[in-house]
């Protein structure tokens, strides 16, 4: 979600080369990329994407992923319908285009249409004027009609909760509707809300997590609290995106820094390898403005914590739990 704002099309494309030569076979994308989300740049992230599976051939090699957005004062450059028939529909044919190819393999829902506890509200707090109204199935027979066209092939979540992830679930089985089969949500040592609720059904109900940020925008690379962070570092560029910059999440960072250290580990692969480590987890997304970022990412999956460090990592975790929801 960095390319086309941070990232230019041949730096996107150097980082795909290298990551496809590694064994890196899903790539996540989304309409409202790249962020932060404006008009002008809207679907460039996609359209990079596109241009190199047209290059390389390489479109049936990998999963593919994409999102429709939610409705929200910072999407209303894309639509403010939300996911009626005619926005999903509308979402996925601009989105085909944008990737240059005919289906999509997992196509998700970027968020809630209903209020509810996402991007940083710790606590579900319930407005009873909520003007939502519950259209689970309908969403669900759009997306059916869709995946019969041969769109998209499976059908996803994202920043979803326990209750509507088994609602979905609910309908698909009561109606014999597609299936919800992942959740992409926030998951890191600074964010594990995951680990309630959704952690069981994703578990029982065989939902993998796509977990997102799991570097924390970077934070748990260690390179803000070292004062290393180059200029076009994400937060020095968009310092507004704040969700794991606070006063508890400094503390509990520079705590996992110690026993990343401790234990002859970058931060960096502490902190993807705790994440990769986890039964609910799918797939680990990884996001890189650069080519040594990315090298050292990928370089996590062979790294293994042991009990010792994720016994230390926990005993962080209870002083200082979900610093950033």
């Amino acid at each position: 979600m960095t390319w086309g704002n941070q990232n230019t099309e041949a730096e996107g494309h150097e980082q795909l080369d290298y990551a496809f030569e590694q064994g890196v076979n899903f790539i996540d994308t989304a309409e409202l990329y790249p962020v932060p989300a404006e008009a002008k740049t809207s679907g460039r992230t996609s359209e990079i994407i596109g241009t190199w599976l047209q290059k390389t051939g390489n479109r049936d090699k990998v999963v593919l992923a994409s999102k429709i957005a939610g409705p929200g004062e910072y999407t209303a450059h894309i639509r403010t319908t939300g996911f009626s028939p005619d926005a999903i529909k509308d979402a996925v044919n601009k989105e085909l285009i944008r990737l240059q190819t005919d289906y999509i393999d997992l196509y998700q829902l970027h968020w809630p249409e209903r209020q509810t506890n996402t991007f940083g509200i710790r606590d579900y707090s319930h407005n009873p004027n909520d003007a939502w109204e519950d259209n689970f199935k309908t969403i669900l027979q759009t997306l059916d009609s869709i995946i019969k066209e041969g769109k998209i092939r499976q059908v996803g979540l994202s920043n979803e909760k326990a209750w509507g992830t088994m609602r979905y679930l609910e309908e698909s089985k009561t109606h014999n509707l597609p299936r919800m089969i992942t959740v992409q949500n926030a998951y890191s040592l600074l964010n594990r809300p995951f680990e309630g609720d959704m952690a069981e059904v994703a578990i029982r109900e065989n939902i993998g997590l796509l977990a997102y940020s799991p570097l924390a925008f970077g934070v748990l690379s260690g390179k803000y609290i070292r004062g290393t962070a180059a200029e076009n570092s994400r937060l020095k560029l968009f310092p507004t995106f704040a969700r794991y910059s606070s006063e508890q999440s400094t503390e509990a960072t520079q705590k996992y820094l110690k026993i990343a250290e401790n234990n002859n580990l970058s931060l960096t692969q502490m902190s993807l390898a705790f994440v990769n480590q986890q039964p609910f987890i799918t797939s680990t997304i990884i996001g890189a403005t650069n080519l040594n970022q990315l090298k050292e990412n990928i370089s996590s999956i062979n790294v293994v914590l042991s009990k010792e460090i994720i016994e230390d990592i926990n005993t962080v975790h209870a002083a200082i739990p979900n610093p950033a929801p």
